[in-house]
């Protein structure tokens, strides 16, 4: 059974306000001066409560910066929460940042193998879905390349194939069908609706409103790292437009 639920969660960032500094100008502020470069703490999300069961698809929308893509790689548990308390139940599969794991220096086949196995493929499971694989991304004897010599182009075609070949329990979406040329553009939603179809649980984050409605049966609408709104897709979508609305009006 795959369900989320987050109970009243924080998550707050330290970070300098300024990049790193060199040696003597450490020393030189650390024994003479007070710190020049302190540390700040960034509110990225504030008392969060949610819960989504198994059968529901979910989408965040807000504007930039509203902690959408945050709220994503928390729920992957590539964030973990500074307050509150996170449940995650069912195995979380994630469609963001693409190009992670990838080793430059090996071939196609080499990475298919890497990549998969930050997924939680195995060796046997990744050998029967290796040729797969290569045959969805159409890259052919480019796989026995270096991946340092492949275009962008390239390289996301190999990304978005190796991603997608899995078999969601949870499944988290940010933004990532604009991938390859045309054509590669048609067969990769193709493949998003099979796994969006499989999957016990969606979440999806998406600038596109006109066609949340059409996958997900809730949305969520963020603002400043908080839950401005929840609610069905039309009322949801409906109040954030009338929100910008009023904003570009003002």
């Amino acid at each position: 059974m795959a369900r989320i639920e987050l109970e009243h969660v924080d998550l707050t960032f330290r970070v300098r306000r300024e990049r790193r500094i060199g040696l003597k100008d450490f020393l030189v502020k650390r024994l003479f001066l007070q710190s020049q470069n302190p540390i700040m703490e960034v509110r990225a999300l504030q008392d969060i409560n949610l819960r989504i069961d198994q059968g529901e698809r979910v989408a965040f929308i807000g504007h930039n910066g509203a902690g959408k893509s945050t709220m994503l790689k928390l729920l992957a548990g590539i964030y973990q929460p500074t307050g509150g308390r996170r449940i995650v139940e069912g195995r979380v599969s994630s469609l963001f940042d693409l190009a992670l794991g990838f080793e430059i220096e090996a071939n196609g086949w080499e990475n298919i193998a890497y990549r998969s196995y930050l997924q939680g493929e195995t060796p046997t499971s990744v050998r029967a879905k290796k040729q797969a694989i290569a045959e969805f991304s159409e890259l052919g004897d480019f796989l026995n390349m270096p991946v340092r010599y492949y275009s962008s182009g390239m390289m996301v075609r190999l990304a978005f194939s190796i991603a997608t070949a899995i078999e969601p329990e949870i499944l988290l979406v940010d933004e990532v069908l604009s991938v390859g040329d045309l054509a590669f553009q048609q067969k990769a939603r193709e493949r998003m609706r099979e796994m969006m179809a499989k999957a016990h649980l969606l979440v999806v984050v998406s600038h596109d409103l006109d066609a949340l409605p059409y996958i997900c049966n809730r949305a969520v609408w963020m603002d400043h790292g908080r839950i401005r709104m929840m609610g069905t897709c039309a009322e949801v979508i409906a109040a954030y437009r009338s929100s910008v609305g009023q904003a570009a009006a003002a």
